[in-house]
Order: structure tokens, then sequence, then C-alpha cells
């Protein structure tokens, strides 16, 4: 039978024992609860991980998305109509004052035939051709260097969009820097996005109005670069830092294959020149050898052929020497 001093002892042991295992859980500093706290820390960071990574699929889905939309709607306009051309030039002409003005220039051309002798059931024909195509060929020659002129100084702007933003002033006012400084023709198209939103238009329709102005894929990057922010937020100045070096690799790779396509070019320019330098020529040296392309009516439908046949190869030459990046 136990005394009561190994009584004393062992019930001394068990109270220490029960005190130790239960005061540590009761004050917060047990084993079981630094496992239980550091188990729902790492819960809430897998939380936050995984609501980031969701976040970031969320707004490369919304981004995908508005590009496909707004390349689909680019392609949807490879049709340029007479006013879209017209306005797209950066010219304030009317279409309607345009189009009196072709029809004044290709009486012109018709009259200038008829004396200088051209058959004149020939020289209305060469009248009209000359009438609906010339100006349109300058338009559009007009229109392109236009556009030219913006992509040199689109990656300067948005650049200067990049500092702004970061140096805390608004998307607004960034822009508002650029219509002041820029060169032009970037200066008008960016205060004429001011100008749209001052009518009560969003920064998203606001900059839409600018590609329609210059529908061109860096101008579509940047209007789906904006229209995605505006939407679903994000790093404004790191998307257009990242714009900004695409554009200018771009323009590298366009500079590349401009020089690229060089000898090719003045291959096509001068193979399609032959004809009428060697007419030249011979007209000087013989007067009366080709007269009877102009005198006889089998002279008339070989001078036909033969200018049917060189609009067809200079075409296919153009369409050779014209790529698309």
């Amino acid at each position: 039978m136990l005394g009561p001093i190994v009584i004393a002892i062992l019930a001394m042991l068990f109270v220490g024992a029960l005190g130790f295992a239960l005061v540590p859980s009761a004050l917060g500093g047990g084993r079981a609860e630094q496992r239980r706290k550091a188990f729902q820390g790492d819960v809430r960071a897998n939380r936050m991980a995984l609501d980031a990574d969701r976040n970031r699929d969320q707004r490369r889905k919304d981004l995908q998305r508005t590009l496909k939309q707004q390349t689909d709607a680019l392609h949807s306009k490879k049709r340029v109509t007479l006013p879209q051309m017209l306005f797209q030039a950066g010219m304030t002409i009317k279409p309607g004052a345009f189009i009196r003005n072709s029809i004044i220039f290709g009486g012109a051309v018709t009259l200038l035939l008829v004396v200088v002798q051209v058959p004149i059931y020939l020289a209305p024909v060469f009248g009209v051709a000359a009438g609906y195509l010339l100006p349109r060929m300058w338009v559009s020659r007009k229109r392109k260097k236009y556009q030219d002129k913006f992509l040199d100084e689109l990656p300067n702007a948005v650049e200067a969009i990049v500092r702004g933003v970061k140096t805390g002033l608004p998307l607004n006012d960034s822009i508002r820097v650029v219509a002041k400084d820029a060169k032009e023709p970037v200066k008008s198209e960016f205060g004429r996005v001011l100008d749209q939103q001052a009518f009560g238009m969003s920064m998203t329709e606001a900059v839409n109005v600018l590609l329609d102005r210059v529908p061109l894929p860096e101008v579509n990057f940047f209007v789906v670069v904006i229209t995605v922010q505006q939407q679903a937020g994000g790093n404004l100045s790191e998307a257009l830092g990242n714009l900004a070096k695409v554009l200018r690799n771009r323009k590298k790779m366009k500079q590349k294959i401009k020089a690229m396509s060089s000898e090719a070019k003045a291959s096509a320019g001068i193979i399609g020149s032959l004809p009428f330098v060697v007419a030249i020529l011979v007209s000087i040296t013989s007067p009366t050898y080709l007269a009877p392309l102009f005198t006889t009516t089998l002279g008339h439908i070989w001078l036909g052929i033969g200018t049917v046949m060189l609009a067809a190869g200079v075409f296919i030459m153009n369409r050779m020497v014209k790529f698309d990046y």
C-alpha cells in the first residue's frame, strides 16, 4: 500500500504535467496553435495568389477579346470609300468638290488628247480613266504619307504618355502634353481625341475615333491597351511602355524590309519605264516608224493591247514588291 508521501508526489507530477500540457495552449503559444496559424497563413497566401492569377488571366482574356474585336473591325474596313479616303488623308475637301474637280480634270485630259490628234473614240476613254484613277491615286499616296508620318512620331508620343503617367499625371493630362508638344500629325490627332472627350465621349470612344482616322495595326494596339485599361484596370505605364517597344521594333522591321526590297523596286521601275523610253528614242531617230500605231485601225488595236498588257505587268510587279507587315 502506497504511503501518503508517494501519493502526494504522484499527484504533484500529474498536476504539473497537466499544467504543462494545457497552459501553453491556453496562452496561445503551443505548437498546435502555431501550426494552425501557419496553415491559415499559407491558405490566405494561396488564396491571394489564386485571386491574383485569376485577375491576371481575366485581364489577359479581356485583352485578347478586345484585340480580336478591334482587329476584325479593322479588317472589315479594308475597302475604303471616297469620304473615308479623304478623311484619312487629312484633307478637308468635300467629296462632292473632289468629284467635281476630277470631272474637270478628266475633261481637260480629253480635250488635250483631241488637240494632239488622238482618235476621237479613244480620247474620251483615256480622259475618263485619267479623271477617275489619277486623282484617287494622288489621294491614296497622300493618305499613305500621312500614315507614315503618324507612325514615325507615335512611339515618341506613347513614351511621353508613359512618362506622364509614371510622374502621377492622369491619362488625360498626359495626352494633353502630347497634343501640345508632339509633331504633326500626331499633335492634331491627339488634340482631336481631347476634343471628342470635351464633347462628352468617354476615353474608350475617343480613342476609337483615332482608329477611324488612322486605321493601322499600331494604332489598333494603342486603342486596345487604353480600352482594356479603362475597362479592367491594370498598370497603364507598364502596358504602354511595352507597346512603345513593340512599335519601335515594328518600325525597325519595316525599315529593314524597305531596304531589302529597294533593289526589286528599282528593277520594277526600270522595266516599267522601258516601253516609254524605247518609244521616245525610236520616235527621235525614226519619227515615222511608230506612226501606224496612231494612224491606222490595226495600230490602235495593238496600241490598246499593249497598254493593257503594260498595265497588267505594272500591277503584277507592284504586288511583287509590296509586303504586308
